[in-house]
């Protein structure tokens, strides 16, 4: 049913991919992949959110921000967003895919995840944490 997941932050460089690799490392037979909102398109993830997911045995190395496009929403079957600006900025320029278009804590009241850019190393434990549980959460509907 979920074949292709797509997870959208603004950035794409700290929340959507560790999201990203959690999803790929529990999914293995899933197409998962991440894009911004205001990427910045080709950076890496940031070194903090490459070390928190090191940490926890997940290689954010190789990652490269892409910007969210309409080919991009087109190809999944589901688009997990971090937070309700995410929603808004889908809903506003593809009003077609709202059906689909859904926020990563869906299962734990509609919970946005902070964006831990340019904060400290704590925060981003913390959202790694706070993503951990949600994509768990999904997991019995998405296998």
């Amino acid at each position: 049913m979920f074949n292709t997941i797509l997870v959208v932050c603004s950035g794409n460089i700290c929340r959507s991919p560790i999201a990203e690799a959690q999803l790929k490392a529990k999914l293995p037979t899933k197409t998962v992949l991440s894009a911004g909102t205001m990427a910045m398109v080709g950076d890496g993830a940031d070194p903090l959110s490459i070390e928190v997911s090191a940490a926890q045995g997940l290689d954010l190395s190789a990652h490269r921000a892409q910007q969210l496009t309409l080919p991009l929403l087109q190809a999944a079957d589901l688009v997990l967003t971090l937070d309700g600006s995410h929603n808004d900025w889908i809903h506003r320029r593809y009003p077609q895919f709202r059906g689909k278009v859904h926020k990563l804590g869906k299962w734990q009241q509609d919970a946005d995840v902070p964006d831990p850019y340019r904060h400290p190393k704590a925060l981003f434990e913390q959202v790694y944490q706070q993503m951990d549980t949600q994509v768990n959460l999904w997991l019995p509907r998405l296998k």
